[in-house]
């Protein structure tokens, strides 16, 4: 089933851990589908009130910090540009270099199924830019430009 994904553009929770190093508490996306190598993806992240960061944000009224919004973006573009070298089990690592144009727009809070479409602006090499957008019910509650360097630490 596995490689029925691969070839639809879909990665589901063990595929995207076989991409990139985060674990819980910080994977932060579900699943990546519509996978368009080198082009675009999206991720997605059920968000739901078990989540560790609304015991402290806010507790009253639970709302999903936007820099982990930006970082499911982040993570999502990991994969496909992962996906996009066919580099899996290859332990790369992706670090932000920039970030830019970022709007918060609306609220995430439980319940909510957050989808973070990212597009490729620029890739070669080790430097990828892209610009992604957080959607919930289709309506954008972030965005940014974003780059990042992808690393091999058995390199480095």
């Amino acid at each position: 089933m596995a490689e029925d994904n691969e070839e639809l553009g879909v990665a589901d929770v063990q595929r995207i851990k076989r991409m990139i190093p985060h674990r819980y508490p910080f994977l932060l996306i579900d699943k990546v589908k519509d996978i368009k190598k080198g082009e675009s993806a999206v991720g997605v992240k059920n968000v739901t009130i078990n989540e560790e960061f609304f015991q402290g944000h806010f507790p009253d009224k639970p709302v999903m910090p936007g820099v982990l919004i930006i970082e499911a973006m982040a993570q999502t573009s990991g994969v496909l540009v992962v996906d996009t070298l066919d580099m899996a089990d290859k332990g790369l690592l992706v670090y932000f270099m920039t970030l830019d144009k970022v709007r918060f727009r609306n609220l995430v809070g439980p319940g909510d199924q957050l989808e973070l479409h990212v597009r490729v602006i620029r890739g070669r090499g080790k430097v990828w830019k892209f610009w992604g957008e957080g959607k919930v019910d289709g309506k954008i509650v972030a965005e940014a430009e974003f780059s990042a360097m992808i690393i091999d630490p058995e390199k480095e």
